[in-house]
């Protein structure tokens, strides 16, 4: 580990994303923002003239043109300012151009409204003489229940960066305001940072290092929550009130209306998983106190590895050869995908001050992909590589094979390519030694990143959020004091008496970016649900069901999630998948507590 976090231009370039693949200069940039404004202009041209197909056809066509540049531009204004949140140039530049962006998008912001009031004859031709903006034209009908007027939809385009400014205060205050003094254990002081914490002491097997860092973490945080939860509760009480305008039943309908999923959906999701899989996660907490020897098991060490002396360190050149060893069933195409990540710098791997945490994936349109993360020579580094490749393969196939109209895919399974890729990893890694250790190894990674990341970690944020929006629904507000009791009566529910809840415990709310973008926790656990069947049937029957999976992907946005799962030979309007993975979660810390029985 370093002695400290580094500034963003003292670390090493190879370990970080090269941005020329997407624009050569900053210059080439404000050139295509240029374009999206002279595009913006010929498309308000269209204003009043859009009630015959060929005119709705060729001011999506222009649409689509400006769709790509601004999400281009978009990108690598966005790219460029989540490496360095302390970096005053980039950030104002990345402002300034999303205002511009955003300046377009209200001149342009009758379109729907006019297309949508176009005759149903009407728009069933521009369809049928149109295919790539039929899906398009699908769901400006969908949406034309919940449509305002041109003014109000105008004003609320204007406003939309006012509207969503909760989450650049959050980020705001979590990346560039929080600055993390060293924390000192047997008179040795160690470095803190938010991704070292959350990507390196979490994981340390020194216990009284690792709830020191727990314990320093959580008092720097604290002192945060109230502007925290100010951001949040705007946030939240923002989307009610849109929900309101649009005329949708509850809030919970306006944010799963996008990701086409029922209600009955999302509750299942959340209510199975917390009293199904509750026991056996209790079980694995229990074997890992015993194993670590602890003294108590608390939340400070459920992130701990089953066994840290084996867990092997890997180089990047290593972590290449398991990805692409690892993913090449999906075939040769997609193996040359995954070389080129590696080779071309689509990987931000450093670890520096002002750095977004955690770890996404972001894909310009029919461009490369560009992967977060922080490398810490861990074997879980690879699978979070393997995770993020499985974003980039499912935005090519569809980018490659789709409008940009059609790419945006539901929520509901944008995890599940991404999931999928961290199972075929450890089914890869199994087949390559009969070695016990090596078999608990592999099976512990999965059930400690894999199944615990997406159905625990995500899964308590989403159960949180969901009473969350309760009270907002019933017309509440939430405080810190409000979302610290909500958090710490989900972990309790969940992990019951077996695990204490440290102090600091309450205050994960604060930690995930996802709160503010809607119900998105709850779609991780989905997502790996499909994956986790899909897998199974690749390992039954081999390549069809790789071809069935891959035919899916390049579908993009024209499936919605229960077309997208059946396509890939899963039924998700049953809970029989969820219920199944659930038992081969269970399946799994059986397993790993009977090999280290045999281990001794």
């Amino acid at each position: 580990m370093a002695d400290k976090l580094l500034k963003r231009n003292e670390v090493p370039v190879a370990e970080t994303w090269d941005l020329t693949l997407l624009y050569k200069t900053v210059e080439d940039m404000e050139k295509d923002l240029e374009k999206a404004g002279v595009l913006a202009d010929k498309i308000a041209a269209f204003k009043g003239k859009l009630n015959n197909s060929q005119a709705i056809n060729d001011c999506l066509s222009l649409y689509e043109d400006f769709s790509i540049v601004t999400d281009h531009v978009g990108n690598y204004v966005s790219l460029d300012s989540e490496t360095d949140h302390t970096n005053s140039v980039v950030m104002e530049r990345s402002d300034r151009v999303f205002n511009t962006l955003n300046d377009y998008e209200t001149k342009i912001s009758f379109m729907d409204n006019e297309i949508a009031r176009a005759d149903v004859a009407v728009l069933e031709k521009a369809k049928q003489e149109s295919e790539r903006h039929a899906g398009y034209l699908d769901d400006v009908l969908r949406n034309k229940p919940h449509m305002l007027s041109d003014d109000t939809e105008k004003a609320l385009t204007a406003l939309s960066q006012t509207l969503y400014a909760a989450y650049d205060s959050y980020l705001a205050a979590k990346h560039a305001d929080m600055k993390f003094d060293d924390f000192e254990v047997d008179g040795k002081k160690y470095p803190l940072g938010y991704s070292l914490f959350e990507d390196d002491y979490e994981y340390d097997s020194r216990t009284p290092v690792r709830r020191a860092a727990f314990k320093a973490f959580s008092d720097k945080i604290r002192q945060y929550r109230n502007v925290t939860a100010t951001a949040y509760n705007t946030c939240v009480r923002c989307e009610k009130t849109l929900a309101d305008l649009r005329g949708y039943d509850s809030v919970f309908d306006y944010l799963l209306f996008g990701q086409k999923v029922t209600r009955d959906l999302y509750d299942r999701q959340i209510d199975l998983i917390t009293t199904k899989l509750a026991p056996h996660m209790r079980k694995y907490a229990r074997l890992i106190k015993k194993i670590h020897k602890l003294d108590k098991m608390t939340y400070a060490d459920l992130k701990l590895p089953i066994d840290p002396d084996f867990s092997p360190k890997v180089t990047m050149e290593e972590a290449k050869e398991y990805c692409v060893k690892g993913l090449s069933i999906l075939g040769p195409e997609y193996t040359k995908m995954v070389e080129e990540a590696f080779d071309n710098r689509w990987f931000d791997l450093a670890n520096n001050e002002g750095k977004c945490t955690g770890g996404f994936c972001a894909s310009p349109y029919q461009k490369n992909s560009f992967i977060l993360l922080s490398f810490n020579g861990r074997m879980s580094d690879v699978f979070t590589m393997a995770h993020e490749l499985g974003h980039a393969g499912h935005f090519r196939a569809c980018s490659r094979a789709q409008s940009i109209l059609d790419t945006n895919t539901s929520g509901y399974f944008v995890e599940s390519p991404s999931t999928m890729n961290e199972l075929l990893m450890t089914h890869y890694l199994l087949k390559t030694s009969d070695d016990k250790r090596f078999k608990r190894w592999v099976l512990a990674n999965m059930v400690s990143n894999t199944y615990y990341h997406n159905f625990v970690t995500h899964l308590l944020e989403a159960a949180y959020q969901r009473e969350v929006y309760k009270i907002i629904e019933e017309g509440g507000s939430v405080q810190a004091d409000t979302l610290d009791d909500i958090f710490k009566n989900v972990l309790t529910d969940f992990w019951g008496e077996d695990v204490e809840l440290t102090e600091g415990a309450e205050l994960t709310w604060m930690r995930q970016p996802h709160y503010y973008m809607g119900l998105y926790s709850y779609t991780y656990s989905a997502g790996l649900t499909i994956a986790t069947e899909v897998c199974d049937r690749i390992e039954r029957e081999g390549a069809p069901a790789v071809e069935d999976w891959k035919r899916g992907l390049a579908m993009g946005g024209k499936l919605d999630p229960l077309g997208f799962a059946k396509n890939a030979g899963v039924d998700i309007s049953t809970d029989a998948p969820l219920l199944h993975t659930i038992e081969l979660i269970g399946n799994y810390i059986d397993e790993i507590c009977k090999l280290t029985e045999e281990l001794g």
